[in-house]
């Protein structure tokens, strides 16, 4: 009878990362899944005509032909090109396995148009989501994120990063409701407004990730595997 040091239960995405981790450490792991797919809750579903079978409706309709080129998210999300997730999957080789696509931009809705969402100096000067001060201002708000150091007071500029608050800091470099509410929720990634009385160090440190991985990549920060999330589970499975 053969012995194993842990043995994982479901394919989703954790258990498959622990897997992963587990078994580049040494240890002997057996993963097993009730399902015959890889991914839990988070699969890719594949070909189209399972997912109507899934959801027990009928379909698809005839016009949508060559259902095996369809991979649809349960959960879709994207990634940050230098975020966590992405430093895991190159600790474990997981890229040997898994192919991923750029995402070819962020943008915002504002006033009936869509607008690409800035992050850059060339990307603030060109973009009409701001006026020419806010421009200036948003400019040396990313200046001074991108040359913040926690471990060197002397990029602070006065600025306490476990007190001041992101309220405060947009209030400092001047931003208009405008400009804080796109670096708030479309460069930051906040989820609701809590954050502005928060400290500001978690802003600082979201808002260097996405312009860090926008530097990766340029067109966009954003990462997603070719053939759907359903295949990251799939890659640390194997």
């Amino acid at each position: 009878m053969q012995e194993y040091d842990v043995i994982v239960l479901g394919t989703g995405i954790k258990e498959c990362v622990l897997s992963g981790l587990m078994s580049l450490s040494g240890k002997k792991v057996l993963h097993i899944d009730k399902n015959s797919y890889h991914g839990g809750e988070s699969t890719s579903i594949s070909p189209l005509e399972e997912l109507y079978r899934r959801f027990k409706v009928p379909g698809p309709p005839k016009s949508i032909r060559r259902g095996k080129e369809w991979n649809v998210d349960l959960v879709p999300k994207f990634f940050l090109a230098t975020g966590q997730l992405v430093q895991i999957l190159v600790h474990t080789e997981v890229t040997r396995y898994l192919d991923f696509k750029v995402v070819e931009g962020s943008y915002v809705f504002k006033a009936g148009k869509v607008h690409k969402v800035p992050a850059s100096e060339e990307d603030a000067q060109s973009s009409d989501l701001m006026g020419m001060f806010d421009k200036r201002r948003f400019k040396k708000l990313l200046h001074f994120v991108l040359n913040f150091d926690i471990r060197n007071p002397r990029t602070h500029q006065d600025v306490d990063p476990e007190k001041t608050t992101s309220r405060e800091l947009f209030t400092r470099f001047d931003l208009g409701q405008d400009v804080i509410e796109f670096t708030g929720h479309a460069i930051a990634l906040h989820s609701d407004e809590s954050y502005l009385d928060r400290p500001c160090l978690e802003t600082i440190n979201r808002i260097r990730l996405y312009c860090e991985s926008l530097s990766r990549h340029h067109l966009s920060p954003y990462l997603y595997p070719l053939y759907g999330l359903g295949e990251l589970p799939q890659g640390f499975a194997r």
